[in-house]
């Protein structure tokens, strides 16, 4: 289905067959080309994984169709089609594609693009630019590109492994589409085998060469979602095979040497493996959670960024319910602190497994937010008098400290005067949980409120609290 606004109207075209490569780049069919360059999709029926935009009636097949191409963030992991896709996308349009990576480009550079998409525009044709890595742009470079994107002087084509919406300056978010890309699925993987050992011209076609069952699971898991990863690995696994024989599961690993992790210390991953950390902790699911502990110290994530967000856990996820699991963090965390990886995963592990078992309660987390709003709500309300420190003469003689009760001096150590301003009289901020030792404290809670009611019961009707203090409930 059209988007309304997005093409303006404009007429059908067709996708040419073969898209110019790169100037100064090695083609797609380039011999000593690395396979994965070699297999580069040179239109979008060949492009695998991203069917969403790519398909009958998603974003990129319209705007190919209707050679119009409206300025787009694309946003993915590495290896899921985003320069391949750029490409297509520059040639589907009949636009000249110009190319920066914004780690190795300023705003002199984009001034000589723009200078020479300015004279391209007076000859008829349009530019596309394709800023790689454009979260890698300052906040003032990205400004610079704005006037143009604005004016459709360039249509902007960038690519990005973090979240738009925290890396692209919002003026220009507002003025491009985002389009997201998912990584490429075992499926999608499996399809990019295949081809790659069924292209005789681009791929490993004329060797005849097959995957084992084992290898090919192998490939597709490994891969991370990330096609040159697949590709580049079965290139080198091939290299000591001979033609028309089978690629084994061990070549395949030595190739994949150790494979790299999806994770950044960071960008978005690292905030979205943390948050399934946490998740699972607090779902009580200690396999799922190792395996996401596993996932960040593997990778190479500060095992004192985990062990503080352990330490976070214990008092938010599991308090009072286990009244041992603060210390019990806190100890993992210092034990972190002093051995430093690999050791410090045994002390995490050993915090996590205990978390995810513990009962869980958020009683502290509530039971300070009300507080805090109540005390955001009452900023000016005085100390009582009798809670006032009677530190000198003057303060005696204002009445500081009068009325309050010692509470060791009495039996059941509990006292009758409210211990807030009168405002305040029984408000409840906390409120025990039902699992672990909470139970346990709910109870005690009520018996010492008893005591207190005990004993303004056994005053005389009318009868001021001892010492002159006010009254009130707990």
């Amino acid at each position: 289905m059209d988007e309304p606004g997005l093409f303006d109207g404009e007429a059908a075209g067709v996708l040419p067959a073969t898209p110019r490569p790169w100037a100064g780049e090695r083609g797609p069919g380039a011999p000593d080309a690395p396979l994965a360059t070699r297999l580069r999709p040179t239109h979008l029926d060949e492009v695998v994984g991203q069917e969403r935009l790519t398909g009958p009636g998603g974003l990129l097949r319209l705007a190919v169709e209707r050679r119009r191409v409206p300025s787009l963030i694309l946003w993915g992991p590495p290896g899921s089609g985003k320069t391949t896709l750029a490409r297509i996308l520059a040639e589907g349009s009949g636009q000249h594609l110009e190319a920066l990576s914004a780690v190795a480009s300023g705003v002199a550079d984009l001034r000589k693009v723009v200078e020479a998409a300015r004279a391209r525009r007076r000859a008829g044709q349009g530019t596309l630019l394709f800023l790689d890595e454009i979260h890698r742009f300052n906040r003032a470079q990205q400004d610079a590109l704005l006037p143009h994107v604005e004016s459709g002087l360039l249509t902007l084509v960038g690519a990005t492994t973090e979240n738009p919406s925290f890396e692209v300056n919002s003026a220009l978010l507002s003025r491009s589409r985002v389009a997201v890309l998912a990584p490429l699925e075992a499926a999608a993987i499996d399809a990019l085998l295949d081809r790659a050992l069924a292209d005789g011209e681009r791929g490993l076609g004329h060797r005849r060469l097959t995957l084992s069952p084992a290898a090919r699971a192998l490939l597709t898991t490994s891969a991370g979602g990330d096609a040159r990863v697949a590709l580049n690995a079965l290139e080198l696994a091939a290299l000591d095979h001979a033609d028309g024989t089978a690629i084994g599961a061990e070549a395949v690993t030595r190739a994949l040497q150790a494979p790299t992790l999806l994770h950044d210390r960071a960008g978005d991953q690292h905030f979205w493996v943390i948050s399934a950390f946490i998740k699972s902790v607090r779902s009580s699911d200690p396999d799922a959670a190792l395996y996401w502990l596993a996932r960040m110290l593997e990778a190479g994530e500060d095992p004192l960024f985990v062990a503080r967000r352990l330490v976070v856990l214990a008092a938010e996820d599991v308090g009072l319910a286990d009244p041992g699991a603060l210390p019990l963090a806190a100890a993992a965390h210092q034990a972190a602190h002093v051995l430093g990886m690999p050791e410090a995963a045994l002390p995490l592990t050993e915090a996590t497994l205990h978390l995810a078992l513990a009962p869980k309660s958020n009683s502290v987390k509530t039971a300070y937010a009300a507080a805090a709003a109540e005390a955001r709500a009452t900023p000016a309300l005085p100390v009582p008098l009798w809670l006032r420190n009677a530190a000198t003469a003057h303060d005696r003689q204002m009445g500081f400290g009068q009325g309050y009760q010692y509470a060791h001096d009495d039996p059941e150590a509990v006292v009758d005067h409210p211990n807030r301003p009168p405002e305040l009289t029984g408000h409840r901020y906390y409120r025990p949980g039902t699992h672990g030792a909470e139970p346990e404290r709910a109870a005690h809670l009520d018996r010492l409120r008893a005591a207190i009611q005990r004993r303004r019961a056994g005053r005389a009707p009318g009868a001021p609290p001892p010492e002159g203090g006010p009254d009130g409930s707990v």
